[in-house]
Formats: structure tokens, C-alpha cells, sequence
């Protein structure tokens, strides 16, 4: 028997990458598909040539199939309902972002997790890609003295339609995770509080908040902004996000494409009106997968070494206490304390 049984909890369209990943390799069997519509399950077995079980209520599918794992790529708001009936029944998760619909049941998924001693953790791609390795490894060789603060732009005017035309804040909702577990990975410091100004711009094609501005004071003492819209007509950046870090002894740049780079003082510089610089280029040391196959590469290698996980919930939590901290905090109009 192949060391995963895996159930796929959501049969849409994201799931293709979930099942392209599990065909690769030969320690994951599908024991099972769920979808609350059972005919998105058929398909999809169908589509694959699967031959497996298919339910349309996972607690039915994890009492019924022999599983250890189950892949969780249903809508947001099942999320917490999908991992937690999972943990309790002695199941890893494996799932997409976010976590739950609120902090409260976040947390309450992480504590689920601590006291059944089951791994959950959660897809964020954009921590595997070789710049922002290098970035982060260029960063805490010191290369511009300690980080004081850590700034993103994130401009883009995608026309997605659906769901998140409708949103109350799609940008913070539905993009902006990404960007803060981003910071957290490249200065590897958690956020302390946050105070954000939602707003939506003229032009804007959503009906909910599509743009912010966002202060976050982190527990190393640096502080991150963030500006960001979804309704940018032109001038984008990448989805990536263009980032600049101050340090003590220099910057550093990435614009989300390239590599980064940074510009730091002379040793023995003259006294100048500006500080004599040097430009150093950040050098790609990592050899992982990129992408989702990254993310899932690090998820199996935690299980098979008996670890979290380097997005496992219990430090994804603070993630996604960035995102909820934002949205109470654009609410209320105060500082957020996290």
C-alpha cells in the first residue's frame, strides 16, 4: 500500500493542480474525491481515470476509505468545517489558502491540530520561487546591516469577474495574504499590530474595497507598508509585488521578475553629501521546485520528517492574522494590536 492514502476534499478547477502534483509521485494513492456536488466528483474522476470512491460529505468518505491525508481545496468559508472534521479524525491536512473566514476560527483550527498531534499546512506558492529565496538569504547575511523597515507595491487591474467583483474587500481577502506571508518570510519576523486605510478608487470595477494602505510594526522593530490596488489601469507590477528593504548599511531591491539586488555603504567611504555605494547581487542558492510543487515538495518532506511544515498553520497563523488584523483595523479606523 502507498505510504498517502489521500481523499481530495473539492473537485473544481484547482484541484487539477492538486491531483497533476499526486500523479508525480509513487508514495500517493487518491483513496477518494469529495464534493458537496457529486457530479464535479464524477467528472473529475473521469477526467483522470480514477477509479475511486466518491462521496459528497467528507465525514462519510473518511469513515467509509483506509486515509491519512486529505488534500482541502474547497471553497474559503469550508474550510475550517473540511480541516478540523479531517484532524479529528486522525487525517494530515493539506489545503489552500486562507485558513477559515475569521482569526477566531483560525486559531481554533490551529489548537485542533495541537491537540490531536495532526499536521495542517497551507499552500502559499509564492514563498518558492528563487528570487525571493535569494532575497531573504541576501537579507540575513547582513548585507545591508539590520532591517528597519520593509516596503510592497502591488498594482494590478485584473477584470476576473465573479465572486470577487462582489467582495467587501477582495484586495485584503483575497490577494493580500500572499504579500504579508511574504514579508514575514523575507524578514522572518511576525507582525505586532497593524493600522490599515481601505478605500475604492475611482475606476474601480469592484463593488467592494479594492485598494488599501497598510502599517504593520513587526516583532524584530522594522515596520512594513503596504500599498496595493486591484483596479491599477497600467503602470502594474508584478504579482509579485516590487519591494524595497532598508537596512542600516544599505537597500535592497526586488521587483518581483528579477533578481534582487542590493546597494550598500563603502567600507572606509569618503564624507560626501551621499554615501559612497557599492551594488551587490543576490545570488540564487536554491535548487527547490517552484510554485505549488515547491510548496507541496516542503509539506511532504515535513511529514515524512516528522515536522511542521514550513507554512504548517502554526506559523501560517500569523499570516493570516495580518489579513483579519487589516480588515478590524480599516473597520474600526485604530490601530489593531495582534
Amino acid at each position: 500500500m502507498k505510504h498517502h492514502q489521500v481523499i481530495v476534499a473539492g473537485c473544481g478547477g484547482m484541484s487539477n493542480a492538486w491531483l497533476d502534483y499526486a500523479a508525480e509521485r509513487d508514495d500517493v494513492h487518491i483513496a477518494a474525491l469529495v464534493d458537496i456536488y457529486e457530479e464535479n466528483a464524477m467528472k473529475m474522476a473521469e477526467k483522470r481515470g480514477l477509479i475511486v470512491p466518491i462521496y459528497n460529505d467528507l465525514s462519510t468518505a473518511l469513515q467509509s476509505v483506509n486515509a491519512n491525508l486529505v488534500f482541502d481545496v474547497t471553497i474559503p468559508s469550508s474550510h475550517k468545517s473540511v480541516v478540523t472534521t479531517a484532524l479529528e479524525a486522525g487525517c494530515h491536512v493539506f489545503g489552500e489558502k486562507p485558513m477559515a473566514e475569521s482569526l477566531e476560527d483560525a486559531r481554533e483550527i490551529v489548537e485542533v491540530s495541537k491537540r490531536t498531534g495532526k499536521r495542517y499546512a497551507v499552500m502559499q506558492n509564492r514563498r518558492y520561487l528563487k528570487q525571493i529565496r535569494a532575497l531573504r538569504d541576501h537579507l540575513q547575511s547582513g548585507a545591508i546591516g539590520k532591517i528597519g523597515s520593509i516596503h510592497a507595491d502591488f498594482f494590478l487591474g485584473p477584470r476576473f469577474g465573479g465572486f470577487r467583483d462582489v467582495m467587501d474587500s477582495p484586495l485584503i481577502i483575497d490577494m493580500a495574504i500572499h504579500t504579508f506571508d511574504q514579508a514575514r518570510f523575507i524578514t522572518g519576523a511576525n507582525p505586532v499590530s497593524v493600522y490599515c486605510h481601505e478605500y475604492n478608487a475611482e475606476g474601480s470595477w469592484y463593488q467592494g474595497n479594492a485598494s488599501a494602505i497598510c502599517i504593520f510594526e513587526m516583532s524584530d522593530g522594522s515596520v512594513f507598508s503596504y500599498r496595493g490596488s486591484w483596479s491599477a489601469i497600467g503602470q502594474p507590477t508584478s504579482w509579485e509585488a516590487d519591494w524595497r528593504v532598508l537596512g542600516s548599511q544599505g537597500s535592497a531591491r526586488w521587483d518581483g521578475v528579477h533578481m534582487p539586488f542590493s546597494e550598500q555603504k563603502q567600507e572606509q567611504a569618503g564624507e560626501g553629501f551621499f554615501h559612497e555605494i557599492v551594488r551587490t547581487e543576490a545570488e540564487a542558492r536554491w535548487n527547490g521546485r517552484e510554485g505549488h510543487s515547491g510548496c507541496l515538495d516542503e509539506m511532504f518532506a515535513a511529514l515524512a520528517e516528522d515536522r511542521p511544515a514550513e507554512t504548517d498553520a502554526l506559523d501560517h497563523i500569523h499570516s493570516a492574522a495580518m489579513v483579519f488584523g487589516a480588515l478590524e483595523s480599516a473597520r474600526t479606523g485604530k490601530k489593531v494590536f495582534l
